[in-house]
């Protein structure tokens, strides 16, 4: 009676045990030293079934050394093992089995002819997981009553196993939610940008859309050219959103922004440990838009190894996460986006040509604002829109001169350049018509080409230029050195700071004044 009371309770241990989805390795354990009392052994293991391969994964007993668990064997060598898989049921391995087939185990060990062998398969509903096998020296056959309760721990071994993968499998979509939300967040504004595209009043950029929408509807590689700044990122989402992919993430990851050591772990993903600082797995850009579509920007720019990894998963569909030898299969589509010159790339050894032509299978170029004048005081009307959804502040609207100018300038820069100076007059002016100089380029202090007066007179020691300079702002603020608008915050000083520096340079402010 107490044995029957301690193996109830051991059961009901490890029932609970094999609850907890992270303690999978103490509950194979366990199970093994529990039936060490009920089912006699030397060697008791724990086989998963990986392909048509069975590997140790949990060894115990006396004969449990390094090499019974690194051991592993294919089911063709054992048609016994195969049949107790197939059919479900513990087999007893008798000296018929052991004469015609040998034993799992004669790699590694030295088992007499006879020996006691048993095998209890490990499964969940229509999946076969593995098997536990039981080995002993001496020559007597398992009963079947020791044979009915090894299968009973076994099922208990199988809700164990699978408790752990389904963890494993909910651990990996948290991380891919995850990053998927940051990158999501990321993105946000991009749906108002495609507007701009099919709002366009451009007979070129009309051509363009009508284009872009239909290769959007198939999973075609799109390689987007053009200059910085003209727009690939927000055509590269429209095509996302046009096609029928637009429901899953849309991913971009650009590659000139990447420290060269980590694109690969970027695209591809890590294990924990695959290199300094992995602390944690992490999925990478692949993974996170599997079933939707991953752009990458500057494409030129990417080293040539992750090149290589790259043209496998776009001809495949395959790679392996970087300290990683298990592959992952993914279905993405693929946008790439460059302004360099790929062919000259191609020459010069910087880009593979069988990647190129891989990506550039139906090319989209996008035309400079220059080309498409139509096109600007739309995207700048849109650009005030969005700024004033996005800030709060507003709203804002443009002078018919503004427009005008506007539409003259030659946009080296593009749509970004556009809506940078937008931004900057938004800045000066809290909301009302923005006119040409609120929207001049060379607005004091905002131009990055504003010419140095002194660059072609004398050359001055360094206290000399800082009277000069300290000498112009103060006229500029009217002697004023305090406040908002006072000298030392166009300078970016205290204005203790400044009134000792004046002294030290001898500037009399009452002296500066009309």
């Amino acid at each position: 009676m107490s044995e029957i009371i301690d193996y109830t309770r051991d059961l009901k241990e490890l029932a609970a045990l094999a609850a907890l989805p992270n303690a999978v390795e103490d509950v194979l354990e366990r199970a093994l030293e529990s039936l060490k009392n009920l089912i006699p052994y030397d060697l008791a293991a724990v086989l998963e079934l990986v392909g048509e391969e069975l590997k140790v994964r949990v060894a115990r007993g006396a004969l449990a050394d390094k090499r019974v668990r690194r051991h592993r064997f294919t089911l063709k060598r054992f048609p016994t093992v195969r049949r107790a898989l197939e059919t479900r049921q513990p087999i007893a391995l008798l000296d018929d089995h052991h004469s015609e087939e040998g034993d799992p185990y004669d790699a590694v060990l030295d088992l007499p002819d006879g020996h006691s062998c048993m095998v209890v398969p490990l499964f969940a509903g229509e999946r076969c997981l593995g098997a536990i096998t039981f080995d002993r020296r001496e020559c007597q056959p398992y009963t079947d009553d020791v044979l009915e309760l090894a299968g009973v721990y076994a099922q208990i071994v199988a809700l164990a196993m699978i408790c752990a993968e389904q963890a494993a499998l909910l651990r990996r979509f948290g991380a891919n939610l995850k990053e998927q939300t940051r990158l999501l967040v990321e993105d946000a504004g991009l749906h108002e940008a495609c507007a701009w595209l099919q709002n366009s009043r451009s007979p070129v950029m009309q051509r363009l859309v009508r284009v872009a929408q239909q290769v959007a509807r198939t999973d075609t590689a799109v390689l987007i050219l053009g200059e910085t700044g003209c727009g690939k990122e927000v055509l590269a989402q429209a095509l996302h959103s046009w096609s029928p992919r637009n429901n899953e993430a849309f991913v971009k990851l650009n590659c000139s922004a990447i420290p060269e050591n980590l694109v690969e772990s970027e695209l591809f993903g890590h294990t924990r440990g695959a290199f300094s600082g992995a602390r944690s797995a992490r999925p990478g850009r692949f993974l996170t838009a599997n079933g939707g579509t991953l752009f990458l920007d500057e494409i030129g720019d990417m080293p040539l190894a992750a090149q290589s990894r790259l043209l496998r998963v776009l001809q495949e569909g395959v790679f392996e996460p970087v300290g990683s030898d298990t592959s992952v299969r993914v279905d993405v589509r693929v946008l790439a986006a460059t302004h360099v010159d790929l062919h000259q790339a191609v020459r010069q050894g910087a880009f593979r040509e069988d990647l190129y032509y891989r990506l550039a299978v139906f090319p989209l170029t996008i035309p400079p604002l220059r080309e498409r004048r139509e096109d600007v005081v739309p995207i700048a009307e849109q650009a005030l829109a969005t700024l004033t959804r996005r800030t709060g502040r507003g709203p804002w609207s443009l002078s018919g001169a503004a427009r005008a100018a506007l539409e003259r300038r030659p946009w080296p820069g593009n749509v970004r350049q556009l809506v940078n100076s937008l931004e900057r007059a938004t800045i000066l002016t809290p909301s009302g018509r923005l006119d040409t100089e609120l929207l001049a380029e060379d607005r004091p202090g905002l131009s990055p080409t504003t010419p140095d007066p002194a660059a072609d007179g004398p050359l001055l020691a360094l206290d000399e230029v800082q009277r000069r300079h300290i000498c112009r702002v103060l006229r500029h603020t009217d002697g004023k050195v305090y406040g908002q608008d006072g000298a030392a915050v166009l300078l970016g000083l205290k204005p203790t700071t400044l009134q000792s520096r004046m002294k030290k340079l001898k500037i009399d402010r009452q002296q500066l004044l009309p």
